[in-house]
């Protein structure tokens, strides 16, 4: 059987999770990786047989996306053109992870196109959702990446075809410990920010991982290192507690760690005010901006020994097969 398996790259998440997914699906056939998006710090150690820029977003250092950045570097005549070219009638099975050129190019020529990311997950009713009505961050969930049979991730099994998250195994595997330190990452914001707002809250050692400074470097107590996955592995696997968005992944790592963990969502990021709904409603602390004036709040934070931890099971090759034999015989 030739499977394609399509990643968004925009953000880390899509690929930590695609390291242990791809494997699963390569013991049913051939699995060609394809990976669309720009801003992805960090490899699938898989060969790729396509590589796009896609339809990406871009951070910004405000708190929420460079639309200015975004609409610049994101070019509609090569998109479509992309679309019309991709050979996708080459595959007996398409695995979408919310990539946009290959569900467009599935539904184009009329193709399955199964889709198994956490997006998938918030479009069900039964989800936690943000009181805020966003109908365009809905729309986007629904139009970016248009599959035929949605199965989804997220922190807990909400509905049906919902599961919960994959762990990587350099995290599953890992016995965590704690060395007083906190983990950071907060790619929507400059590093100058983070340092003005953490320095606030003296006697605590912050770790920023940071999109945005090419080299590693210290202002009082707050160290900034640019984005490599060693290293936050071994940041966050050994750290006291996570300050980071309301992504998907890191939060779900974190709490499998048994780490304290506080999450800002991006602004006019839907995806992650509906994460954000969902963590509150856990009880995780959620912070609506990074503000020198909310520095009160994270320190009331770190003073705290709430921690999580939740035993995610190790589910990746049951759902794998399950899915294979739904979609391959229906």
């Amino acid at each position: 059987m030739k499977i394609l398996y399509a990643i968004q790259g925009t953000g880390n998440g899509h690929i930590s999770r695609a390291m242990d997914v791809g494997p699963a699906f390569e013991k049913h056939g051939e699995v060609d990786y394809l990976v669309s998006g720009a801003q992805v710090e960090i490899n699938l150690s898989k060969e790729l047989t396509y590589r796009s820029p896609g339809m990406s977003f871009y951070f910004g250092k405000k708190g929420g996306i460079n639309f200015g950045k975004t609409f610049m570097k994101n070019s509609s005549i090569r998109f479509y053109k992309e679309i019309k070219d991709f050979p996708i009638e080459k595959y007996d099975l398409i695995i979408n992870d919310f990539e946009p050129i290959t569900a467009w190019a599935a539904r184009r020529k009329g193709m399955k196109c199964i889709g198994l990311s956490h997006q998938g997950a918030l479009l069900s009713e039964k989800c936690p959702k943000p009181d805020s009505n966003d109908i365009v961050g809905k729309m986007i969930l629904k139009r970016y990446a248009p599959v035929t049979q949605n199965y989804g991730f997220h922190f807990d099994a909400f509905d049906e075809n919902i599961y919960t998250p994959v762990v990587r195994k350099c995290i599953r595997e890992v016995k965590p410990t704690d060395k007083g330190h906190y983990t950071v990452y907060l790619p929507a914001y400059a590093d100058e920010k983070i340092i003005k707002v953490l320095s606030q809250v003296k006697d605590v050692k912050w770790q920023v991982f940071s999109k945005h400074s090419s080299q590693a470097y210290a202002q009082e107590n707050v160290s900034i290192t640019p984005i490599n996955n060693d290293a936050f592995i071994n940041s966050i696997t050994s750290s006291t507690g996570v300050l980071c968005g309301a992504g998907f992944e890191t939060p779900s790592e974190a709490m499998f760690l048994g780490k304290k963990l506080m999450v800002i969502p991006m602004e006019g990021q839907y995806e992650q005010h509906c994460n954000a709904a969902a963590l509150k409603a856990m009880g995780v602390p959620v912070l609506k901006k990074l503000k020198k004036k909310k520095a009160h709040k994270i320190e009331e934070w770190v003073q705290t020994d709430h921690q999580f931890q939740i035993e995610y099971p190790d589910e990746t090759e049951e759902i794998v097969n399950s899915i294979i034999e739904k979609e391959m015989t229906a």
